[in-house]
């Protein structure tokens, strides 16, 4: 059997991918090493509630060509991402807006918190773009910083906030408002019955094989391709052969309660040192189930070691130099490879982002033909 494309990786760009190529009449087929599609989106229904297996994933975009795109497959809800922040049983909103800066300092203008984080900024010699702590403190001063970042982000990475690249805190908004809205996009929601509905629809029609390890498979498998799109680890592609990335992992434990709600709100972040999990996210609140249970996932960072989950890429300067020094070896060795999504890029990318860097990938690929 020849195809034009194997797609490794039923994720979000796979599946888009493998979407798109397909309605231009090109035959391929998908793998995946796990036992179900959709990668990290993966929901599965467990008591009337659609879980999110692997961690809660808040679809939000700006982008009309993604958000159109994505309501073909799917309806989505009117879901808002409003994040609650748990510090030693104090309660802050995030991401910081006017209700963060009335909790800690009783300001109520724009004017008044701007001078608190002024006031404790002052006489600080600080570098935004040095390290990730100094990049926050520059942002919003002391208290937020030790409060509500510090201890959330070192359990995150397993590393000082001075030694982490200022790039990961400024995906976090600062508002002068009371907009508790954890995102900025005008598109967010949910899709209504979950993501793997969404993705069983965008892979109708397409061949896809489970359990299935890349390097076993193309070794015994008869069928040829013309080109194979990559989204696994590009250091693993190669053995590893120029040293390690780095990666975070996760774990979680998750629970089914006999109570109708359990923390009033989807996602609660801990951000104090003293609990060893990231956040709890109560997952019947994504689509507003009633129901007489409740599931809880409590989030644990985790480091990463070979035969755990990849989840999140630490770009620093020495990651993001020996992934392009992988990049320009896969342009040498593997011609016919093209590398994508977020371990394939080596990115830390949202959802929305994987899915327009594989539609442009398409794009270039069919070049309207």
């Amino acid at each position: 059997m020849h195809y034009d494309y194997l797609i490794v990786g039923a994720g979000l760009f796979g599946s888009t991918f493998a979407e798109q190529a397909t309605k231009k009449g090109k035959k391929c087929l998908v793998i995946d090493k796990r036992s179900n599609i959709g990668g990290n989106v993966y929901t599965k229904n467990i008591e009337g509630i659609n879980v999110h297996i692997y961690g809660a994933h808040i679809f939000h975009t700006s982008n009309k060509k993604v958000w159109e795109y994505v309501n073909k497959f799917s309806k989505f809800n009117n879901y808002i991402n409003r994040v609650i922040a748990n510090y030693n049983g104090e309660f802050y909103s995030l991401p910081f807006n006017m209700y963060t800066f009335n909790k800690l300092w009783g300001v109520t203008t724009e004017q008044e918190a701007k001078k608190c984080i002024e006031d404790q900024i002052k006489g600080r010699k600080l570098d935004p773009d040095t390290n990730l702590e100094e990049h926050a403190i520059s942002m919003v001063g002391v208290d937020i910083y030790e409060k509500l970042i510090k201890g959330y982000t070192e359990k995150q990475w397993g590393q000082p906030c001075n030694k982490l690249p200022a790039s990961i805190i400024k995906r976090l908004p600062i508002r002068f408002t009371y907009d508790d809205n954890y995102f900025n996009d005008k598109y967010q929601g949910i899709p209504i019955g979950g993501y793997t509905q969404m993705v069983e629809k965008m892979l109708s029609g397409i061949k896809v094989i489970l359990n299935t390890d890349y390097k076993n498979f193309i070794k015994t498998t008869p069928h040829t391709f013309n080109k194979i799109i990559y989204t696994g680890k590009i250091d693993e592609l190669f053995d590893y052969k120029l040293g390690h990335l780095q990666y975070r992992s996760l774990r979680f434990e998750t629970e089914i309660l006999d109570l109708e709600d359990y923390q009033g709100n989807a996602v609660v972040n801990y951000t104090s040192s003293n609990e060893k999990y990231t956040r709890i996210i109560e997952h019947k609140h994504f689509e507003f189930t009633k129901c007489p249970k409740t599931i809880i996932s409590r989030e644990y960072p985790d480091n990463y070691e070979e035969g755990k989950e990849a989840y999140y890429t630490l770009n620093n300067d020495e990651n993001v130099n020996l992934y392009n020094r992988y990049k320009e070896l896969a342009k040498q060795k593997a011609p016919n490879i093209i590398l994508g999504g977020r371990l394939g890029e080596y990115k830390y990318y949202d959802m929305d982002k994987v899915i327009a860097s594989a539609l442009e990938l398409a794009e270039s690929e069919f070049n309207n033909k």
